[in-house]
């Protein structure tokens, strides 16, 4: 019965320990938590079984992603009237099935740690968090939302973003928690080792990888337009009458509207009122979020220029499951929902806007988790020199997404040195220098113009050059062979050690 209490007690510590892991993240900035609570879980399970380690890593990543994630149920309750008990178990579901990358992970370390010194052990702990982390950024489309490395936005880890990105810092955190769990064990070797190397690299690692290209200001549109108004018919003209003029009170180089901040395709758009925002991009570019195509060929949630000459358009390439593409036997559950436009067609071309002497690389909603896919765009001659996200979180409230939001487009501009301007509906409307610095914010569900200038930057950081040359297949590969080395290691020995 006492084995039985402890295995009960040590999965109510895994839960609680996922609930600090969030708690890590934005708005709080807490990186040390995200350390202590994955040493945590490196303490709980340091001598388990495999099931057992299994059953703890299920426990943690459920707590971690379910409140980290719970968010989703307001866009499925309150915006797609999914009855409340189903909604609570789909993002249930969701967090279970991303937390089984991080039990299969917790297993195999169990497997492979068995007999081995200190050292080893955490070689494996660190390679199996980062396969975990990896597999879940790119099996099935990826869905990496608040990985761990992105708690590092800010703090010492955050130095190494320029070299190996969100996920190679999430490996160093996993180390630096497995020394704090050694240290726990009275192994002060790995605690004291992980801290000198950490400490050092932090200080002594280049960070100046870009030069200046200028400044340009752009006026940053945040309409505040509720979620539940923003498709009504009847409202439609009036929120779009408030839209230009947002547009023509600008006085920035650039205007930035938010994602789909026109809700209808753009054939579907008075020609009247095209002429109105043609007049007023006169002097200054606009940028403005709509719907690109047709119902034969499909739609594409698209950026569409006014008053640049030649035409600019750009479309969302990577699409976000369940609301811009319908998985496979999942249409009955889209189709609950009643979301507009709701299996969309992928974007052709990176192509950076040009304007005021500066390039501009758009991406729309989360494309900016997926670094890798746009790394074309932040290498060579005619690389990016401005980063520009637009969104529209308002399915989603205003607790906790926007920061987390914000806090994959600071390690974004952390990983290749770009300013990152954000255009969103309901927020995080935002400006970020090329530390990743926030210089200018709107407040959430308000609706304003936030004027900003923004320093251009060019060149590539070490990360950017290899994520272009390799992608992330480097880190898969160091971490397998991680792995590798350790089963042969193992099977050398033999099961009677």
């Amino acid at each position: 019965m006492q084995g039985r209490g402890s295995r009960f007690f040590a999965l109510l510590a895994a839960l609680a320990l996922g609930l600090a892991h969030t708690a890590s993240f934005a708005p709080s900035y807490a990186w040390w938590l995200q350390i202590l609570a994955l040493a945590g879980l490196a303490r709980l399970s340091w001598a388990a079984t495999p099931r057992r380690a299994a059953a703890l890593g299920a426990a943690f990543g459920i707590a971690w992603l379910s409140s980290g994630l719970w968010w989703l149920h307001i866009s499925m309750h309150q915006f797609g009237h999914i009855p409340w008990l189903l909604a609570a178990l789909a993002v249930l579901l969701l967090a279970a099935f991303l937390a089984s990358y991080y039990a299969a992970a917790l297993a195999l370390a169990a497997c492979l740690s068995r007999g081995a010194g200190w050292a080893w052990r955490g070689l494996i702990w660190s390679a199996c968090w980062a396969l975990a982390e990896l597999a879940r950024a790119t099996l099935f489309g990826g869905f990496p939302w608040i990985a761990s490395g992105y708690a590092h936005s800010s703090g010492p880890l955050a130095a190494w973003a320029p070299w190996i990105g969100v996920y190679g810092i999430g490996a160093l955190a996993a180390a630096a928690a497995f020394a704090l769990a050694a240290a726990s064990r009275r192994h002060w070797q790995p605690a004291l080792a992980l801290s000198l190397l950490l400490g050092l690299a932090a200080i002594g690692l280049p960070q100046d990888f870009s030069r200046s290209t200028g400044a340009i200001s752009v006026s940053l549109l945040q309409p505040n337009v509720p979620q539940d108004q923003k498709f009504d018919r009847s409202l439609i003209d009036a929120n779009l009458d408030g839209l230009a003029q947002q547009i023509e009170s600008a006085r920035g180089q650039l205007v930035l509207t938010p994602e789909s901040v026109a809700p209808v395709p753009l054939a579907y758009l008075d020609g009247d009122y095209l002429q109105r925002l043609q007049a007023a991009a006169a002097e200054r570019p606009l940028l403005l979020g709509t719907f690109l195509g047709d119902e034969e060929r499909g739609y594409t949630n698209s950026l569409l220029s006014f008053g640049a000459h030649p035409r600019y358009d750009y479309g969302k390439r990577h699409l976000l499951p369940f609301g811009e593409f319908i998985p496979f036997g999942f249409r009955w559950f889209v189709k609950l929902m009643g979301i507009p436009m709701d299996d969309q067609q992928r974007g052709q071309h990176q192509r950076a806007f040009e304007v005021a002497g500066q390039r501009l690389r758009p991406l729309i909603c989360y494309e900016d988790l997926f670094g890798e896919d746009f790394v074309d765009s932040m290498v060579g001659e005619g690389a990016a020199t401005v980063l520009a996200n637009v969104s529209n979180l308002a399915w989603f409230g205003t607790l906790m997404v926007q920061d987390q939001h914000l806090q994959f487009s600071q390690m974004r501009a952390l990983e290749f040195q770009r300013p990152f301007v954000r255009a969103t509906n309901t927020g995080a409307t935002a400006a970020l220098n090329h530390r990743g610095e926030v210089i200018a914010r709107l407040p959430a569900a308000q609706r304003g113009v936030l004027e900003v200038r923004v320093e251009g930057r060019s060149g590539s950081t070490p990360y950017a050059r290899w994520l272009k040359a390799w992608g992330l297949a480097p880190l898969w590969l160091l971490c397998t062979a991680i792995l590798g080395l350790a089963a042969w290691r193992l099977k050398r020995r033999g099961p009677a050690s």
